[in-house]
């Protein structure tokens, strides 16, 4: 395996999907989801049929801030007003299909979609934060393959609303006095390819007038590293912070890792981290997902140390939560113990993540594919294909 730099792709698309992902559910519903509402458009909703504007303002708030799901439960709405929006409307869409509780705290959802799509999300807990884990896309297009949510492909983007009925349903999971403290936008699929719909979701979530009141420093959007997007990100002078899956310290081992990898390169997705960095000054994370034997080297630490020592950012290492049917397995615990060593003797700021919800399949995409089919062993000797060609 070489170690030396990568070199960059020139026939790297303008946008790295290579098919239109469809936008929509396919079944039509007989309501619609108030969730794809915004504010202003609740206000015109409001105004077609005489009630004042300032109720948009009340009905969002019981939605989002004191958790009903039920118009009637509005007590401080007319019960005109109350009928019209049940008969036009709906809160929640989806319904949960199975919901499993670790012993450390952590709980996790299988949603199953209006048209019949499955995606997960996932609620942690650790001391005081309630972090929360969504949903982007039913499946992914990315094809790492060490991760279920892209063992299938992706079928289609989520929409704003079933973004954010994933947050409500999981802040439903706290107790009256409890509030979610964290999101992460790193369950099934790649955020950056449903960005339009991951900002406008995100914006209830950090609104502190009617939405979930949550900061932008604790928003995290994970992304496997999409320049084109990123560059988007940064100059639309989001908020939020950034997350990178690096996953290996050079393109051989990353491509091997990352398929789209093939098509990006890590020297221009660095790049790319630098100018989000210079156009934002937030700190940026990369996510390294430990696995045994194939990038658990102390060759591999000291890569990552050439790579990382003088960039301003944080790198979260991960051992890996195995998955039923794929054989890669968790490092050895002297193997992590080395690997942490050469990290931190090198000057790189790195914090050790501990695994969570490993007795209920907390990684994303495992619970839908045991429930959707029998898992079958993929070797990861075999090359696949990137999903850009």
């Amino acid at each position: 395996m070489s170690s030396e730099n990568p070199t960059t792709n020139e026939s790297l698309p303008a946008e790295p999907i290579a098919e239109p992902i469809k936008e929509q559910p396919a079944a039509i519903q007989l309501k619609t989801s108030i969730l794809e509402e915004t504010e202003e458009s609740m206000v015109d909703w409001l105004g077609e049929r005489g009630f004042p504007k300032y109720r948009a303002k009340q009905v969002l708030s019981w939605i989002y801030q004191r958790r009903v799901d039920n118009f009637q439960d509005m007590s401080d709405l007319p019960k005109s007003l109350r009928n019209e929006l049940e008969a036009e409307f709906a809160i929640f869409t989806s319904k949960t299909q199975e919901a499993q509780h670790s012993e450390d705290g952590t709980e996790k959802l299988l949603i199953e979609l209006a048209d019949g799509g499955r995606i997960e999300c996932v609620l942690l807990r650790d001391g005081p934060r309630r972090s929360i884990c969504v949903s982007s896309q039913v499946g992914c297009a990315m094809g790492c393959v060490f991760c279920a949510s892209g063992l299938d492909g992706v079928d289609r983007n989520l929409t704003r609303g079933e973004i954010v009925e994933q947050m409500l349903r999981l802040q439903r999971l706290l107790d009256p006095e409890e509030r979610l403290s964290h999101i992460v936008m790193m369950g099934m699929g790649e955020p950056l390819a449903n960005l339009p719909r991951v900002l406008e979701a995100l914006e209830i979530a950090k609104d502190g007038e009617i939405g979930l009141g949550i900061s932008p420093r604790r928003i995290t959007i994970s992304t496997v590293g999409l320049p084109p997007a990123i560059d988007r990100l940064a100059e639309s002078n989001s908020p939020y912070q950034l997350a990178i899956s690096l996953h290996a310290p050079y393109d051989e081992l990353r491509t091997r890792l990352v398929p789209v990898n093939n098509k990006i390169g890590i020297v221009p997705l660095m790049e790319a981290a630098d100018r989000y960095f210079n156009a934002t000054g937030r700190r940026l994370t990369f996510e390294y997902v430990l696995l045994k034997d194939l990038n658990d080297s102390p060759a591999c630490a000291e890569q990552l140390v050439k790579l990382l020592r003088r960039k301003t950012a944080m790198l979260n290492v991960i051992p890996y939560n195995p998955v039923p049917g794929l054989p890669y397995e968790t490092p050895a615990p002297e193997s992590i113990h080395e690997f942490r060593k050469i990290l931190m003797e090198g000057g790189i700021n790195v914090m050790f993540r501990q695994r969570k919800g490993n007795d209920i399949q907390a990684a994303c995409g495992q619970l839908r594919r045991l429930r959707e089919k029998e898992p079958h062993l993929v070797s990861f000797q075999k090359q696949r294909s990137s999903p850009l060609e």
